[in-house]
């Protein structure tokens, strides 16, 4: 049996990078996927029209995380149409980054409305559901800089941090009812961001990290699937660091 058959579950922000592992793992283990996406319609898209194909029932939404209505009209759309909410994955986010000499009060509410406000607004909406079915996985993907912080983004790391205070709270909350909330805080992951950057730069923060590479996108996504399957049952309240030993 695959580890998340007969579930269903949420994951915003999935139509690139980590997002996008994480709806693809999912969907490999039995999941029924639904993945928000707020512009990338094409590319959310081609990876429906792709995972379908090979058998997986996936819906994209686009859907702003950042809007509690917008929260509200997808957990209530999603337990319409499959009945329940088994796994939501808090992954949608962006960052702004500046020096606090030079950062905007724009670039401040920005990161903390898509980072932070989004994390309430859709844990606040898929709670009741699932204390209705007397269980749930919620992952809230945090970051390793909102453990140990990063000059130039305060607001990404404050946001980071906002998001484990807030699991912590959450998993004491709901655990009587079989809730469980968890934060996942990746180091630096290879995606098309990383990607950009020039050579020196990436030796930087290769340096900085014990296993001496980045992550790979599909490994966040196999922690994932660790926190929203049965196999992290007794697991809740906690910050699983995926980051080469960069917070050792």
């Amino acid at each position: 049996m695959k580890l998340l058959e007969n579930k269903v579950a949420i994951v915003t922000g999935g139509s690139r990078g980590i997002g996008e592992a994480i709806v693809r793992k999912f969907a490999a283990n039995g999941a029924v996927v639904v993945f928000t996406y707020h512009s990338s319609s094409d590319r959310a898209n081609a990876i429906v029209e792709e995972l379908t194909a090979d058998g997986s029932q996936v819906l994209a939404l686009q859907s702003d995380a950042a809007s509690f209505t917008a929260a509200e009209e997808l957990i209530k759309e999603v337990v319409g149409k499959f009945g329940k909410v088994d796994v939501l994955v808090n992954n949608a986010g962006i960052t702004r980054d500046n020096l606090l000499l030079r950062m905007s009060e724009q670039q401040w509410d920005e990161v903390m409305s898509a980072n932070l406000k989004s994390v309430f607004n859709l844990t606040k909406q898929v709670v009741r559901p699932m204390m209705k079915n007397r269980g749930g996985s919620i992952i809230n993907i945090s970051s390793v800089v909102g453990v140990f912080g990063n000059a130039g983004q305060a607001n990404y790391s404050a946001s980071k941090a906002g998001i484990i205070g807030f699991s912590k709270s959450v998993a004491k909350e709901l655990g009587s009812r079989n809730v469980r909330c968890n934060a996942l805080a990746p180091g630096f992951v290879g995606t098309d961001m990383t990607d950009a950057l020039d050579d020196k730069t990436k030796e930087g923060f290769i340096s900085a990290i014990p296993l001496r590479r980045l992550a790979e996108s599909e490994e966040i996504a196999n922690a994932c699937l660790f926190l929203g399957s049965d196999l992290s049952s007794y697991i809740t309240g906690q910050v699983l660091s995926v980051c080469g030993g960069m917070n050792t």
